[in-house]
């Protein structure tokens, strides 16, 4: 299982650090984290990581704009030559903006 406590990540849309970032915890196979930036005032997830080091999680986020969104995501790693992890994200909305995609966020590396 990976131990994604304390690592960071951001969509890699958005490489110049100019949307949200995450935080990720984790304790046993409990995930959690925050994330922010961009358009995102606040976001939070909550889910599981299995033994292959793939997550599954809810979250909620509300926006610059007041929009408060809600949907489900599951990710699965991808060890990058650096050591980083990249995840690849399948992700769905609910709720008045629903909508579904799929996405890849990189691990933010330590400075």
């Amino acid at each position: 299982m990976i131990d994604y406590d304390g690592r960071r990540f951001r969509d890699v849309a958005h490489a110049e650090g100019d949307g949200p970032s995450a935080v990720y915890r984790q304790r046993g196979d409990l995930l959690w984290g925050e994330f922010s930036g961009g358009k995102v005032r606040r976001g939070s997830l909550t889910g599981v990581c299995r033994p292959d080091g793939s997550i599954e999680f809810t979250y909620t986020m509300a926006l610059a704009d007041g929009t408060v969104l809600a949907g489900h995501c599951e990710s699965t790693p991808e060890m990058l030559p650096d050591g980083r992890i990249r995840l690849h994200e399948r992700w769905e909305r609910y709720g008045p903006q629903a909508a579904s995609g799929v996405s890849q966020l990189d691990e933010i590396a330590s400075s």
